[in-house]
């Protein structure tokens, strides 16, 4: 766009209405250099030119393609073709990760959904399900905190997991558990083995491992803040009796989710009794 012979020159307001961005958006350009609008000793307006046009046009394109601003900055600015086409390399292997995470993502948010779909069919009902191996991290005795420095690492790269991961009890010496006066559990999150190997997550030695196991499974609901006692899963200790099954693993369970009415707390919980037949 010409006039006589020489460029048009706009106002900000007027380039970015034409150009259809925003006045914000030419200021962030500016700064990286990426247009460069002439200063008027007149008047001290700054006027953009056709051919900022053309930059801001190019820019974009390269935004389009979520490339960092600072790396346009220096393809506009000055940069071979080998380097324009290793940067849309890098920004493509960046979408393609991101795609994969999002994947995996929706997938889990899937399974989630389902599995609280069907909370009505287990709740205080007990059934027989082949549970996979996880990985889990204990972070607590009973209901306190444990302080080692050898899980903060671990637990600040599990947090950043979730909801691949998820906050897990475990009942140790269940076998033993009709004899037992009071019960010794621990939480932490907690991985499925096959979460696991998906996202890639190191294994180290802070990490329990539970086996694959058959279990007798059921939900129920407890207090936010009551400890897990035998009397809330005594019904499945009595199934198992009546079935002659017999406990051959740590009970394991997880927090499903904490529902909120009328000013108090109550929690969700998956239960699996690792058993098999006497």
């Amino acid at each position: 766009m010409k006039l006589g012979g020489f460029s048009m020159k706009y106002t900000i307001g007027e380039f970015a209405a034409l150009v259809g961005v925003t006045a914000d958006t030419l200021r962030l350009y500016e700064k990286h250099d990426i247009v460069r609008p002439r200063k008027d000793d007149h008047n001290k307006y700054r006027y953009f030119n056709d051919l900022d046009a053309r930059n801001l046009l190019s820019s974009r394109w390269y935004r389009s393609m979520q490339i960092p601003l600072q790396d346009v900055a220096g393809l506009i600015n000055g940069a071979p073709a080998e380097r324009v086409v290793e940067s849309i390399a890098a920004a493509r292997m960046q979408l393609e990760a991101e795609i994969k995470r999002s994947t995996l993502l929706l997938n889990k948010m899937n399974e989630i959904h389902t599995e609280l779909a069907e909370i009505g069919e287990s709740y205080y009902q007990c059934r027989i399900r082949q549970m996979p191996g996880v990985y889990r991290i204990q972070q607590t005795h009973k209901n306190h905190l444990l302080q080692k420095d050898s899980l903060k690492k671990t637990a600040g790269v599990w947090m950043e997991l979730l909801p691949f991961t998820f906050y897990s009890f475990r009942i140790e010496n269940t076998r033993d558990i009709f004899g037992c006066a009071g019960l010794d559990y621990s939480w932490g999150l907690a991985l499925l083995e096959e979460d696991q190997q998906k996202l890639g997550v190191c294994i180290n030695d802070c990490m329990e491992y539970l086996q694959p196991s058959t279990c007798i499974s059921s939900v129920i609901a407890s207090s936010y803040e009551e400890d897990i006692e035998r009397e809330s899963f005594q019904f499945m200790l009595d199934y198992a009796e009546q079935q002659d099954y017999a406990i051959v693993g740590d009970i394991h369970g997880k927090i499903l989710f904490t529902e909120r009415m009328n000013g108090e707390n109550q929690t969700f919980l998956e239960i699996n009794i690792p058993a098999e037949p006497r």
